[in-house]
């Protein structure tokens, strides 16, 4: 079996690091951080495919392709766990969590009133929803299975997020220096404002040198993470929501097939968890040998693996992804990714203002 999938994972995998290299590069004043490896292995994806579409369907290559973009994409969210510490999260988290739950609710809700509004495809609705509010690439790699979305849904959904995250991580630290946001609202503005991480680094790194301030992107990776930690409820709740709607579905059919939550349950989500609650544990641990090399060599590692094993994930999707067809049904999900990322940034703003923190300094 596993000799059947390695040809299309060795191809994911060679887009990947090509797409990594690409994300790491320094052009002048230019750093392609803030596009992000997964953006550039999607784009390759979809590229290769427009001038091979035949590679994504190849007996050789087909099998490994689409378990590169299924089951790989679930591990990146797994492996993604180790680099989430509770109990840092809640001593950092805590004073950011009024901004947190208020964006996120707002994006949901816009998501879904523009869903209704302009009849979208509710999977891709939910994609960009999900991915604006949380934490871009990881959300959707979280949420995609459970709603049984397809590659190209997924491609949508991430060509949306990440065009705004890269105008975030442009114009956010100009920005909040211009309008008088205290170094420690800008770290919170962009924890909440910008969903990938690679691009909330690059935001806050920006930031630091125009606050001359060096706390900054520590506070909003945090601040970041933090927001991560709502995959696991949204996953949770989709899941339900989808069980309910099936067992109606097969009702009304008069279907004597009962849908089962175990189908579609996400199990990967308790390994995500699970991976957290091994990191906080031996954050607790006294300081020595092992705990320093747990914090500082294998959790930076897991982060490096998780990032390019979504690069990977994202390069399968982009190979089985039509390009024209994405640009042609462009319209409706760049509008719902434009609201969501605008209304997001100005509701972090104002809970900032409400709550004090927006003119506090680090």
């Amino acid at each position: 079996m596993m000799k059947k999938l390695l040809s299309g994972i060795a191809v994911s995998l060679v887009i990947a690091a090509i797409a990594t290299l690409l994300g790491g590069l320094k052009i002048g004043n230019v750093n392609l951080e803030i596009v992000g490896a997964p953006v550039f292995a999607i784009l390759l994806g979809m590229i290769i495919t427009l001038v091979a579409p035949g590679l994504a369907k190849n007996e050789l290559t087909k099998d490994g392709i689409k378990f590169t973009s299924k089951k790989i994409l679930q591990w990146a969210v797994i492996i993604l766990g180790f680099s989430l510490n509770l109990g840092t999260i809640a001593k950092v988290g805590l004073t950011s969590l009024p901004v947190i739950i208020s964006t996120i609710t707002t994006s949901l809700v816009v998501a879904f009133i523009l869903f209704k509004a302009l009849k979208m495809d509710s999977k891709v609705a939910t994609l960009i929803g999900v991915g604006s509010s949380i934490c871009g690439g990881s959300a959707i790699a979280a949420t995609a299975p459970v709603i049984d979305a397809d590659d190209e849904e997924i491609a949508q959904a991430i060509s949306v997020v990440f065009l705004f995250n890269v105008l975030a991580a442009l114009i956010f630290p100009t920005l909040g220096q211009a309008i008088g946001m205290g170094s420690e609202g800008f770290a919170i503005f962009a924890g909440t404002a910008v969903n990938d991480t690679s691009s909330v680094t690059a935001a806050a790194s920006t930031a630091e040198k125009l606050y001359d301030c060096n706390s900054i992107l520590s506070t909003a990776v945090t601040v970041k993470l933090t927001r991560t930690l709502a995959i696991i409820p949204i996953t949770l709740v989709l899941a339900l929501y989808r069980t309910k709607k099936e067992k109606s579905s097969a009702k009304n059919a008069g279907s004597s097939n009962v849908f089962s939550i175990k189908k579609i349950f996400p199990w990967f989500i308790l390994y995500f968890i699970a991976a957290a609650i091994v990191t906080t544990v031996v954050g607790m641990m006294p300081n020595g040998g092992f705990v320093s090399f747990y914090v500082e060599s294998f959790v930076p590692i897991m982060k490096w693996l998780a990032k390019f094993f979504i690069a990977m994930a994202m390069a399968a999707i982009g190979l089985n992804t039509n390009i024209k067809e994405l640009i042609k049904k462009g319209g409706k999900p760049i509008l719902l990714g434009l609201s969501c990322w605008v209304m997001i940034s100005l509701v972090s703003i104002l809970v900032q203002i409400i709550t004090g923190i927006y003119y506090t300094n680090l």
